[in-house]
């Protein structure tokens, strides 16, 4: 049975940073693509940043230069380095796992208020 957790979310002022964890279980870590996806109140879910099984990166405009996704293939862990947060950045943040069949774990909640 495949499982995501995510962790690292919680209340951040402008301007600070925060690091998003997602830990993967049941599933050949090192075969699947990764991603963070973010639904904020009233929007739809939008990608934030993937990984591929080689390392490839790529980002939505909004977040880059400020964001950076990286895994260990090692320790099954896909991460979200999230620098200079702004408040458009609040939102529910998602870890999304992809090796032919999609998988999502239930989110973490980053808020980005003074």
């Amino acid at each position: 049975q495949v499982q995501l957790v995510e962790s690292g979310g919680g209340l951040v002022q402008p301007g600070g940073s925060l690091r998003l964890s997602c830990a993967a279980s049941g599933i050949m870590f090192r075969i699947a693509a990764m991603g963070w996806y973010r639904q904020a109140p009233g929007k739809e879910r939008e990608l934030v940043a993937r990984i591929t099984t080689d390392g490839t990166t790529n980002y939505a405009d909004s977040v880059k230069g400020r964001f950076t996704i990286s895994r260990d293939n090692g320790k099954n862990t896909v991460s979200l380095q999230m620098n200079s947060l702004k408040p458009e950045d609040t939102a529910v943040y998602y870890c999304r796992l992809f090796d032919g069949t999609i998988y999502w774990g239930k989110g973490t909640l980053v808020t980005v208020s003074s």
